[in-house]
This record gives C-alpha cells, sequence and structure tokens, in this order.
C-alpha cells in the first residue's frame, strides 16, 4: 500500500517512519521512532534522491512504484551511503536495471563495499561542484565531507531552489503525518530531539558543519529537505541558526546542568542542597539528572546545551563511577569544549573520583574548572556545607556572566 505525499507537482515524498526501533544505531534510544526520507523528482529524466532503512523497505518500494507509474527510474543520488539511507540499493537495481547512482568517488568505493553488483557499469561519479541536469530540474553537487561520514555531500536542485540536505538538519522522531516543521510544534515537541541527533551523530565535526553552512549560506534555499525529521519550508533561518549555535560549540542556552552519580544517595542529597544553594542565590535555570537513570545520549546534549555543569561522583574501585566516567569520555569523544565546569567528589576513605574527573576534564579544549572542587567525605557535614555554599557563589557569577 503506497503512502507518499506531494511536495510540488514534481517532486513527491516516498520515505516511510519506523515506530518499532527501539535503539537508532543500536545504541541512542528512540522513543519516538525515526523517519526515513527520501525523495522521488518525476522530470524528463526520474530522480530519486537517497533510499531507507529496510525495516522501511516495503512502504518506500511501493512508493516509488506509485509515483512511478510505470516510467522506469532513471537516477539514484546518493547523497550519504549509511546504511539506514541506502539498504534498499541493491532491490532497486534488480527493479529498475538501466538505474544510473550518482555519487562521488568516495561514495561510490563505499557502495562496493556493501553490494557485489557490478557498480561500475552504473557509476555516474560526480566531483564537487558539479551538476546533473534531468530536463526541468539541475542538481547542483556540493561536498560536505566528515557531516558526519567522508563521501556526504548535499543536492541542490537550482530549479526549485530545494536543499537535500543528507543527515544535516535532520532530527530523531517520526512523522505522523504533518510533513512540515511549520506543521508541529517544532520547539516543543522536537527541538529536542533535534538537539540530541546532532550533538550524538555529527556533533564531533563542527568544523565540518561550518564549513557546510558557509557553503549553504550563498544559496538561495527555498526548502531543507533533511534524511530524517521534518522538511523545512518556512523560517529556515531558525534552524540554520540551532545548527550554528551547536557546530560553533557554545551553550545554547544561559542556565546550571547538575549532573551525579550516587550509590547510596549522599551524593544525589549534596546535589540537591547545591541546587537549593544555587536557587536562593538566583539561578533559575537549573536542571539536574542521575547519571545512572538517563541515558548517556540525553547527557551528552545538555552538556552541549547549558552554560555552566557541575559533575559529581563518588569514588568506585578507587575511580569514577563508571555512569559518569561513560559521560565524560563520551564528552571527550564529542569534541566537547567552551563550558565553565565544577567538580563534586565523595568516598569513605579513599577519595580519587575528582582528581580523575579533572584531569579528564582538563583534556577538553577551554573547559574552565570553578572552584572550590568539593570534597565530601561520606556524606554532607559542616565543613562540606561552607564548601558547596562557596561552589553555589562561584556557579551564580558563571551563570549571570554567560551570554
Amino acid at each position: 500500500m503506497h503512502n507518499y505525499r506531494k511536495i510540488n507537482s514534481d517532486v513527491f515524498y516516498v520515505g516511510a517512519s519506523d515506530r518499532r526501533l527501539a535503539l537508532f544505531e543500536n545504541i541512542y534510544p528512540i522513543d519516538r521512532g525515526v523517519s526515513y526520507n527520501s525523495y522521488l523528482v518525476m522530470d524528463e529524466k526520474t530522480v530519486l534522491l537517497d533510499t531507507v532503512d529496510h525495516s522501511v523497505s516495503r512502504e518506500f518500494l511501493d512508493n516509488v512504484e506509485a509515483v512511478l507509474s510505470g516510467r522506469k527510474l532513471d537516477y539514484l543520488i546518493v547523497n550519504h551511503m549509511e546504511p539506514d539511507h541506502c539498504s534498499v540499493i541493491a532491490e532497486l537495481v534488480i527493479r529498475y536495471p538501466e538505474l544510473a547512482i550518482v555519487g562521488n568517488a568516495k561514495t561510490i568505493q563505499m557502495i562496493k563495499q556493501f553490494y557485489s553488483f557490478d557498480v561500475d557499469s552504473r557509476a555516474h561519479v560526480v566531483k564537487d561542484g558539479d551538476s546533473l541536469s534531468t530536463g526541468k530540474h539541475n542538481f547542483v553537487f556540493a561536498f560536505a565531507p566528515m557531516v558526519h561520514w567522508p563521501e556526504v555531500m548535499v543536492s541542490f536542485d537550482t530549479t526549485d531552489g530545494y536543499l537535500y540536505s543528507a543527515d544535516a538538519f535532520g532530527t530523531f522522531g517520526a512523522l505522523s503525518g504533518n510533513l512540515y516543521a511549520d506543521e508541529v510544534e517544532f520547539d516543543r515537541e522536537w527541538l529536542d530531539d533535534a538537539r540530541r541527533y546532532y550533538i550524538n551523530i555529527v556533533g564531533k565535526y563542527g568544523v565540518q558543519v561550518m564549513n557546510t553552512l558557509k557553503k549553504a549560506s550563498s544559496l538561495p534555499i527555498k526548502m531543507i529537505l533533511p534524511l530524517h525529521g521534518p522538511i523545512w519550508r518556512e523560517d529556515l533561518g531558525y534552524f540554520i541558526g540551532k545548527y550554528t549555535t551547536w557546530a560553533s560549540y557554545v551553550p545554547e542556552d544561559k542556565g546550571l546542568l547538575l549532573v551525579y552519580s550516587s550509590i547510596y544517595g549522599n551524593t544525589a542529597s549534596a546535589m540537591d542542597l547545591l541546587a537549593s544553594m544555587c536557587a536562593e542565590k538566583g539561578i533559575r535555570n537549573i536542571h539536574m539528572y542521575d547519571a545512572s537513570k538517563t541515558d548517556c545520549s540525553v547527557l551528552v546534549s545538555e552538556c552541549f546545551r547549558y552554560s555552566t555543569i557541575v559533575f559529581a561522583s563518588p569514588t568506585y574501585n578507587a575511580e569514577i563511577f563508571p555512569k559518569m566516567e561513560t559521560l565524560l569520555l563520551d564528552l571527550k569523544a564529542h569534541a566537547f569544549q567552551n563550558r565553565d565546569v565544577a567538580v563534586i567528589e565523595n568516598g569513605t576513605w579513599a577519595l580519587s573520583s575528582g582528581r580523575k574527573m579533572t584531569e579528564l576534564l582538563s583534556a577538553m579544549k577551554n573547559i574552565r574548572i570553578l572552584e572550590p572542587s568539593v570534597s565530601i567525605k561520606s556524606s554532607v557535614k559542616d565543613g562540606e556545607r561552607e564548601q558547596l555554599a562557596v561552589l553555589a557563589d562561584a556557579l551564580a557569577a558563571s551563570v549571570n556572566k554567560a551570554e
């Protein structure tokens, strides 16, 4: 059963959504599912832009067949070769034997790594800045390496002003009838998933994203059509602005993030006390997470979001508590930088988590560690309470100076 959508008189959405998948890339929880977007242009030559994941291949193939309505498929443009967007290439080759595959040299090599059919005989290799005319439409290809794979490119249709943006400007979340970002409450319902998607999937490659945004800024874009999530046809500057902020590694929001691990509740109690002290200092945007309960992808996203962060961990086997260590290592892997942070450690007989957290954080770029670093021996006593009060002053000063 087909369920395609008409974007304009000759451009069609032929993707589909998956609400069964629990983990995207088998690591990131997606309670709201995910969409796999693909677009078909009906011109003198028919053009399909990217395919989908196997999980929605039946719906996708039905949509393509219905839109083609007996016509052959002439071109497949592969903007990104990750399997969630290329799993149906071999099936398309069987169904449409005259199909030409458009991609750059790295794309073609990756197709050979995934598939065993004769790729060279149908490869149409393009370079950065090349174009492809299909009749009315003209596609210009701009390379976007490491956003977030080395072969990634985006395709700009100069006829319609449509930017087919690969994984850029994507977001977690299945589509529920509304195809466009202006048809949903994006800030309330989608922004957290968009941020978590960007930070965890693409976030390490901020420099490369900024280079891509610079290229895009020179194009007369009327619509952004990503491979995941809703299409942007209005207020493009809003979402481009979000990407610019995220890619620049600057805080999106002025606020205080408290992240802790706690074995028996004493470290958690210390963070609750610190939160109250900070509120009394006038900080209004305070958010607290237990690293043992909250998925690391959420914590990484929140760390990129806020200006000032406290990490609190007990000493565990003379190390950082494992969940907190995982978070810090993940932040390092995602090139986390440009933040004020504070460290709180707890331990009963051999305090060492604070020193080890400080070492990890100090290895990251432009991380300013606030004083004092608070040490708690088992539970908060008067001395530790005084340290927390001094730290609350430092946190208030940090939040207040954040832009």
